[in-house]
């Protein structure tokens, strides 16, 4: 079976720790069998009760349940393959903050959680990389700018 296969015959299972005290902090995770690849979408369906019951196999009331299928992307696959504008207004439309912003505060909480655990090493910020496409729609505007203030003073 190829990996291609594989990779899409796998399905993956989403586990919770047992413990408060685990590793991923109550953060859902996905175990990845190392010849695989973490999947890009997840789909899950939400179930809700609607208050209604049917009769069951057993004949005993059973409650409806009403299905709707949800998808959730891998946003590291968002943000490689998206101008940065457009990644942007994906986080704002989930109620996050631009790229720009986000990464200081980041960078912030985690040096608090390195301060509490009484790591002394500081985390060195990385420059802010900008997608080419965004840097050339910016030159274009300061230029365009340019242009019209050297208009206005003539």
């Amino acid at each position: 079976m190829s990996h291609e296969q594989e990779q899409k015959q796998w399905v993956p299972e989403i586990c919770y720790e047992e413990s408060d005290e685990g590793i991923t902090s109550h953060i859902p995770f996905i175990d990845v069998p190392l010849n695989l690849e973490m999947p890009k979408i997840l789909f899950i369906f939400e179930t809700r009760e609607t208050g209604e019951f049917e009769p069951g196999p057993d004949g005993d009331p059973m409650p409806i349940v009403d299905l709707d299928l949800h998808q959730y992307a891998d946003m590291n696959t968002l943000r490689d393959q998206l101008a940065p504008h457009l990644y942007d207004l994906v986080r704002q439309s989930l109620g996050l903050e631009p790229l720009a912003e986000a990464i200081p505060a980041g960078q912030k909480l985690t040096q608090n959680i390195r301060n509490k655990l009484g790591v002394s090493e500081p985390i060195k910020p990385q420059p802010t990389q900008f997608h080419p496409d965004l840097l050339a729609s910016i030159q274009k505007e300061l230029e365009e700018m340019a242009a019209e203030d050297a208009k206005s003073k003539e």
